[in-house]
């Protein structure tokens, strides 16, 4: 009896609690709502805090029971913990969009902001721009076309500027990479531009050399002749280019492992994910075993792919492999027999 006695009193308590702020604004109006809050809070034993109309909690965790599952109700502008259900804040604001949105076509309609900043266009994505069409569609193509040639009017340097981000888009375009590295690309140009390594060099080639490094910072490495066969220099001019921009940027660059370029080259030979795994333990193999080492990792991955074509059934022939990952049949047949050797790998052929 005693500890229901305890219990329901309790329970009391947190009644008391939250109905003190609920009474304060129904008496006193606007007045009485704030010192009711405030009252609230201090019983509550949490600190609430008012700016702008906006509630703000210092702690995230309820000052009664001490959960963390606090739920906001937007509906009733309330704040309250889901364990023992006392409200700690009331009369918030709802930060999200008045209007509701059903699917991405309604969401792009209704939606009253541009495009976020970005680093792939010259302005950043910060400046205005005059839309095609409309009621007055010939003097608007007359104003976009006006404004267009402002931006590349200006000076040399910003049409240059303009030029190698064009550039690196379309490469990064024909190469299919992610937004992320296109960003990447683009701010390491700005870094080398602040530093005046562009002028009285090509752009093609220091555009073609800054997003093979950034695939290489980013994980997704690409082969210096895949970026011969999208650029518009020569391998040897985009070879010169990465090792002076290495240089006087400070960019330290870990070697390239053959494990990264697997999965890329499976998908273009069609081989499913058993003939990755497989791959993939022969490289791990190899590599404690220091084979790899004074070795092309594009060989060692061509010879490994090889291989695990083969043990899971799904052969390619050597010049099909060659064909994809661009190393002679020469290479690959060195590299599998040291494989196969090595690590006592039976092949039948």
């Amino acid at each position: 009896m005693v500890a229901f006695k305890e219990d329901k009193e309790e329970c009391g308590s947190k009644k008391k609690r939250g109905e003190g702020r609920r009474e304060g604004r129904k008496e006193g109006g606007k007045e009485g709502g704030k010192e009711g809050r405030k009252e609230g809070g201090k019983e509550a034993g949490g600190n609430v805090s008012e700016a702008g109309g906006r509630v703000e909690l210092e702690t995230r965790e309820c000052p009664d029971c001490g959960s963390k599952n606090l739920i906001s109700d937007y509906c009733r502008a309330e704040i309250f913990c889901a364990e023992c259900g006392l409200i700690i804040a009331d009369n918030i604001v709802d930060l999200g969009p008045e209007w509701r949105a059903y699917d991405a076509e309604q969401v792009a309609k209704k939606v009253r902001v541009g495009a976020p900043m970005t680093y792939r266009m010259h302005d950043k994505g910060l400046s205005t721009v005059v839309s095609r069409g409309g009621s007055q569609g010939q003097e608007q193509h007359k104003i976009k076309t006006l404004q267009q040639r402002r931006h590349t009017t200006t000076n040399t340097n910003e049409r240059s500027f303009i030029f190698a981000l064009s550039e690196i888009d379309r490469m990064a375009c024909a190469l299919k990479l992610p937004v992320n590295i296109r960003e990447a690309a683009s701010m390491l140009y700005r870094q080398a531009m602040k530093k005046h390594l562009i002028r009285g060099r090509s752009i093609e080639g220091i555009t073609s050399a800054i997003l093979y490094i950034s695939c290489r910072q980013c994980g997704v490495p690409r082969t210096l002749e895949e970026m011969e066969d999208i650029s518009r220099v020569e391998q040897k001019e985009i070879s010169r280019s990465y090792r002076f921009l290495l240089r006087e940027l400070g960019v330290k660059l870990s070697p390239a492992s053959p494990v990264d370029f697997v999965p890329r080259f499976c998908s273009l030979l069609e081989l499913g994910s058993e003939t990755r795994i497989r791959a993939i333990e022969i490289i791990k193999k190899a590599t404690e075993a220091e084979l790899t080492n004074g070795r092309g990792p594009i060989g060692i991955a061509a010879a490994a792919i090889y291989i695990a074509a083969i043990l899971s059934g799904q052969h390619r022939t050597q010049k099909d492999v060659s064909v994809v990952t661009g190393v002679t049949e020469v290479t690959i047949r060195n590299r599998y027999k040291e494989l196969s050797q090595q690590l006592n790998i039976d092949i039948l052929l």
